[in-house]
């Protein structure tokens, strides 16, 4: 365990390193990644003005999207389609530790891009900052980077049965857009859909952290929000090494 430790934390280590040539291009993705919340922002809060919570729930999604987003299917997809996994393949380690190691870095270097951005949003919309909110979200964001560490990585596999693994990651974004909280609070949608729709892995990976920071959620609602994202850290574990598994004996039996 220690050793695997020390391995994703060297992996990191490089990664964050090389990155400092690319800063222009980290900007970018800094970018990219917040018009979404901040729109989010600027619409919800000429609907429902006045409501606290809701500035302070998009504010956070912007820092749940830019804590957690993972780009395995530009990383992985693409050792695999240029055949740079067969030399992967000879470390004397699971694959799996360096791109967890570069996961790290570009999460890193998103905090330290996106920190002005969200601190001027906090000022200009006058955010209320409860410390108290801050704690209880600060464990179910590292929930949410997990999952969708292991929701891309899974997608990105793909890429051992078709040349479209992006197109497929693409999917999956739109469906976190659409399900996890983005598109619109799951809070505020009808009470017919909205406990299916909190069930589901996509709240559990992008609106759930942001509910907890608004301070929307209640004590149950709270707990039973980490339960599905224990839950759902269990189910896709396991369907990760299950695609890996297959995909590598795939891989294997058309290399030979």
């Amino acid at each position: 365990m220690i050793r695997s430790l020390r391995l994703v934390a060297g992996y990191a280590e490089r990664s964050f390193l090389a990155w400092m040539a690319g800063r222009d291009f980290l900007v970018t993705l800094v970018v990219n990644q917040s018009i979404t919340p901040l729109i989010g922002l600027a619409v919800w809060s000429a609907a429902l003005p006045g409501q606290t919570s809701i500035t302070t729930y998009f504010l956070a999604l912007l820092v749940v999207r830019l804590m957690t987003v993972s780009y395995e299917h530009h990383t992985l997809a693409n050792h695999i389609y240029t055949g740079d996994l067969a030399d992967d393949l000879l470390r004397p380690h699971p694959l799996i530790l360096g791109w967890i190691g570069d996961n790290l870095a570009i999460r890193l270097w998103h905090a330290i891009f996106a920190l002005p951005l969200v601190v001027a949003t906090a000022a200009l919309i006058g955010m209320d900052v409860r410390p108290a909110y801050i704690g209880a979200t600060v464990p179910a964001i590292l929930f949410a980077a997990i999952l969708r560490f292991l929701f891309t990585y899974t997608l990105a596999l793909s890429a051992f049965w078709t040349e479209r693994a992006q197109g497929v990651v693409g999917l999956g974004g739109v469906l976190t857009f659409l399900l996890g909280g983005e598109a619109a609070p799951v809070p505020l949608l009808p009470a017919t859909i909205r406990p299916w729709i909190a069930a589901l892995p996509f709240r559990a990976m992008l609106g759930f952290p942001a509910e907890l920071a608004s301070g929307s959620l209640g004590r149950e609602q709270a707990l039973a929000g980490y339960g599905w994202q224990l839950f759902w850290t269990v189910v896709l574990a396991g369907l990760t090494m299950l695609v890996w598994r297959r995909g590598m004996q795939r891989y294997v039996a058309v290399g030979s």
